[in-house]
């Protein structure tokens, strides 16, 4: 795996997790009662973003460590995936083959 996609894997890690966190555990401030002059009534009442922002990137690199060594390791190949037989693998030995 080469550094830009690990860096890849990350980010896409990371806004998964993101939406995931940003949907859950939320009180509104319809739910509450509480609207405040110029928000919308389904704007969420104490957003923190330093701390999604910390839980969001402590799942992610657990995750991370997860996927990057189970890709790194060989236990999951291309030709895992190749369900219809459709990829080309072509002989090691350089790119002139």
């Amino acid at each position: 795996m080469s550094i830009t996609a690990a860096i890849v894997l990350f980010a896409v890690i990371w806004f998964m997790v993101l939406f995931i966190k940003l949907a859950m555990h939320r009180d509104f401030q319809a739910d509450t009662g509480a609207v405040e002059r110029g928000t919308h009534a389904s704007a969420p009442v104490n957003f923190n973003p330093k701390r999604t922002a910390l839980i969001v990137s402590g799942v992610t690199v657990v995750l991370w460590v997860i996927l990057a060594g189970t890709i790194m390791s060989g236990v999951v190949s291309v030709r895992d995936l190749d369900w219809l037989n459709q990829l080309t693998i072509l002989p090691s030995g350089g790119k002139d083959g």
